[in-house]
């Protein structure tokens, strides 16, 4: 079959044949539907150095992930051949605390993880290819009804990271709260729904492109605006001189850093979810006293279970362009270049 790989670090992912998988005693092989093509690939492409992960090249891309049950190993129940479902990404060792309760991002053994702090397509073989090989049936969720795989594949990491960054400062989004969303890509735009939908918080978009900004204003955003010298002042009057409650940065460079703690509130929280590389300088002075900043890293199986149903309600929509398998190392490249809203997603098994 064929599947998009990286072969080596600081290289162009290509399409090569590779073998067909089979689910051996408790794995799972999915035929894919659609596969997400998210920017953390860019950099594991161009920016790291062999050595720097304890894994690496050659492995398929694709770690969001959405398709039909193609096969199921020996003693996995309640899976069928042919059901919609959708791959929880991040492969942990399943046996210690973290991974029992479902946050295997933070598992706590990544020696007796199928490859240490990876997963399909971060380490293993991905998504894009015709079949994903999933290592235990516990990563594997029924879709519900009325989601498509092509639709569920990007909010298994694009819709989960920003939910999980918005579900851990809940107790803060009050309806008199005010959270701000910068950067209004692939997770941003998710993060606005996310936030409407969960929340009753008045809502800032923060984006350097127009049209990202309208985007916002139709998904929920209050106020929209550039990051520009007015930013800061228009969203402290926006806040009548409070401060944002929640700060959910998608871009995570300096810029952007300095803007989440400027117009932050005391007490509030600053979540980096962009790999930007910025730093924010920490000090007695600032943040704003008891500023709560954390970087976090994709989200927990059950907090994806709670993604997949608010996009079968219709309260989470990813807006999403298609590529065929043949055009995925196109869809790369429009995503570097700036080209692409939203999502892209690959559907290597259409229909």
């Amino acid at each position: 079959m064929r599947a998009l790989r990286l072969l080596e670090w600081k290289s162009d992912p290509v399409l090569t044949e590779v073998p067909e998988p089979h689910a051996g005693r408790g794995e799972v092989v999915v035929r894919v539907g659609g596969a997400g093509v998210c920017h953390s690939d860019l950099h594991l492409a161009h920016d790291f150095e062999p050595g720097q992960l304890p894994w690496g090249p050659p492995f398929t891309l694709g770690h969001e992930n959405a398709g039909w049950v193609h096969e199921v190993g020996q003693g996995v129940t309640g899976l069928s051949v042919g059901q919609p479902v959708a791959v929880y990404g991040p492969w942990g060792c399943g046996a210690c605390l973290r991974c029992l309760v479902g946050i295997e991002t933070y598992c706590e053994n990544p020696a007796a993880a199928p490859v240490p702090g990876g997963g399909g397509g971060l380490g293993l073989d991905g998504g894009m290819a015709e079949l994903l090989l999933v290592p235990a049936a516990r990563h594997v969720l029924p879709l519900p009804e009325g989601l498509d795989p092509v639709t569920a594949a990007p909010l298994t990491d694009a819709g989960l990271t920003p939910y999980h960054a918005v579900r851990r400062s809940w107790p803060k989004l009050t309806p008199d709260a005010t959270a701000m969303v910068i950067g209004i890509g692939g997770l941003g735009h998710m993060a606005v729904q996310i936030l409407r939908a969960t929340t009753a918080a008045r809502i800032v978009a923060v984006d350097t492109r127009a049209e990202s900004l309208t985007m916002a204003r139709q998904l929920g955003a209050d106020l929209a605006l550039a990051p520009d010298e007015d930013a800061a002042p228009a969203i402290r009057e926006f806040t009548k001189g409070r401060g944002v409650d929640v700060v959910i940065d998608c871009v995570g460079n300096d810029a952007t850093l300095a803007l989440g703690a400027a117009v932050g509130r005391s007490m509030g929280d600053l979540t980096i979810v962009g790999l930007g590389g910025g730093t924010l300088p920490v000090s007695f002075f600032s943040p704003p006293y008891e500023m709560s900043v954390q970087s976090v890293y994709w989200g927990s199986r059950p907090e994806l279970i709670e993604v997949l149903e608010l996009g079968a309600r219709g309260l989470l929509n990813t807006q999403l362009t298609r590529f065929s398998l043949d055009e995925a190392p196109a869809a790369y490249r429009k995503l570097a270049q700036g080209e692409l809203e939203g999502r892209a997603v690959v559907t290597p098994s259409p229909g």
